[in-house]
């Protein structure tokens, strides 16, 4: 099957469905998700969306705070451009229906994360993704030049790799023409042709074995856009979110939002100690990567498998109503966060690179646009500031949808591109293959390229990912297609992306930590 689009949006949570309600008035919209189109990681955000609202706070102190945080990779123009377009957009965002926590007098009801200087935090209790996800696909379905796309697995972009001409790194002019797709009920691939493609497929935490990511988060745009020769950066710089729920058995790992340490909770060891005075004057509220080494330290010390976060001081009933996701899922395992400390350990939570884009959420790729956590715009840095990124999603597919509308009209669809080619391929049934591989890939990003690096264990994991690389290839090329077999496919791209962009990085700076560089001097501002 074929199919003609003026916008073709790879993704379904804030970023994706953003860029489509504002282009849908302008041409015909495909949103192509690959599970339900509420299973996206924006709908597993607790925390919330940092932008201004009172003072004290201003603009120039969550900049700051940014740049920071950043650990002085920051694109101050990117940072500064961001946060002043927050109010706008967060405007935007209660006009479409989201409704954010306020206080009795009906102001925000902010709250403040590590690394953040002030109360800026807009939330909706601790499901302020759920919220936004919801708002933004009511906007969408009731769109009518919005087709959603459920349960499609966007296999690669079309670019003149499939016109079989040959292009390197250094092309400029490589052009996106729209994606293969897997169709759910024929399983058969389709061919969508569009005149602008956004992608928007979130982050890639699955890489590793234990993370606060929804199981679709496999680095699926990164890998096709690397693929497809587009430029992609900062893969070095993995959040890992100090506190996930201690829960072996379950995946994803259950988030323990850092807003709960803006809260009031506490960081300990086993026996009631307080340790984060050892590591940061901030204490638990000081930035993501300063608290997962300090936590991952205190690990290495002890031997043991967990720390605590302790909620007991609190109130009960305000730490209840603020949090009662988290009070209700840490009950269903048997502990009352108001009586109990809560166990945590560090899981992989965000990449901060991504796709190479520019203030306007443009590829390197022509027509091709990349925004959320599958992008890499410069606000970031080295390390994400929390609650940093649903904002960036806002701004960036708001900035990626003026100029898309601006040169729509002038662009023709490519009607040369040939159906895709499954001859002679048989569908695997040893699915054994899949799994294995993909723990073997988890077990070896999760041993040497985690929280702590080093030359050596770099390039025994690149050694190792080598071998899985051929291995899968060899059966992808031979196989009929399956998500899962795509999916590895794009986790081992990823995991090479990791790895190659640590190898290069001689220094510790931001998430990137080796044993093998000194750490860079604090930014200063």
């Amino acid at each position: 099957m074929r199919k003609n689009v003026d916008f073709l949006v790879i993704g379904s949570g804030i970023a994706g469905l953003t860029f489509a309600i504002k282009v849908a008035k302008h041409g015909k919209v495909c949103i192509v998700t690959k599970s339900a189109v509420d299973d996206t990681a924006t709908s597993w955000a607790q925390g919330g969306i940092a932008a201004v609202s009172y003072t004290p706070d201003s603009y120039e102190k969550h900049i700051n705070d940014t740049i920071i945080a950043g650990d002085g990779l920051c694109n101050e123009e990117v940072v500064r451009f961001t946060i002043t377009e927050s109010t706008e957009r967060i405007r935007e965002l209660i006009k479409w229906g989201t409704k954010f926590d306020r206080t009795k007098s009906g102001r925000f009801d902010l709250a403040k994360e590590g690394g953040h200087s002030e109360y800026r935090v807009l939330h909706h209790k601790d499901s302020t993704g759920r919220e936004i996800e919801n708002t933004l696909l009511e906007q969408a379905k009731k769109h009518p030049n919005i087709e959603i796309l459920e349960h499609t697995f966007t296999i690669d972009i079309i670019t003149q790799h499939h016109l079989g001409l040959e292009v390197n790194r250094r092309t400029e002019n490589i052009t996106c023409y729209g994606a293969y797709v897997l169709n759910p009920r024929t399983r058969l691939v389709d061919t969508i042709l569009s005149k602008i493609t956004l992608i928007a497929t979130g982050g890639a935490g699955n890489v590793y074995n234990n993370t606060t990511n929804p199981l679709i988060s496999t680095g699926d745009g990164i890998a096709m856009v690397y693929r497809a020769k587009g430029a992609v950066e900062n893969m070095e710089f993995i959040q890992f979110h100090p506190t996930s729920l201690y829960n072996p058995d379950e995946k994803p790992a259950f988030l323990i939002t850092e807003a709960l340490r803006g809260f009031g909770a506490v960081l300990k060891t086993r026996d009631g100690k307080e340790f984060m005075h050892k590591y940061d004057a901030r204490l638990s509220l000081a930035p993501r990567d300063i608290v997962t080494r300090a936590i991952d330290n205190e690990l290495k010390l002890s031997g043991e498998d967990y720390l605590f976060l302790d909620c007991r001081h609190l109130n009960k009933n305000e730490l209840i109503n603020h949090f009662p996701t988290i009070y209700a899922k840490c009950l269903s395992i048997g502990i009352d966060i108001s009586k109990d400390m809560i166990p945590v350990v560090p899981a992989a939570h965000y990449t901060c690179g991504g796709i190479k884009v520019n203030a306007f959420g443009r590829s390197s790729i022509q027509n091709l646009y990349a925004s959320g956590e599958c992008s890499s715009t410069g606000l970031h840095g080295a390390n994400r500031l929390a609650s940093n990124s649903l904002l960036e999603s806002v701004v960036f597919s708001h900035r990626a949808s003026t100029e898309a509308i601006a040169k729509v009209k002038k662009i023709k669809l490519c009607n040369d591109i040939p159906d895709w080619n499954a001859e002679g391929m048989v569908l695997n049934e040893e699915m054994i293959l899949i799994t294995q591989s993909l723990r073997e890939l988890q077990s070896l990003m999760s041993s040497y390229v985690g929280i702590v690096r080093s030359n050596l264990r770099l390039q025994r994991a690149f050694d190792r990912l080598e071998l899985l690389y051929r291995e899968t290839e060899d059966l992808y090329n031979k196989s009929l297609l399956t998500p899962r077999l795509c999916e590895l496919r794009n986790l081992i791209n990823i995991g090479y992306l990791i790895i190659r962009a640590a190898q290069n990085r001689h220094e510790s700076r931001g998430l990137h930590y080796s044993l093998d560089y000194p750490k860079v001097a604090p930014t200063a501002r």
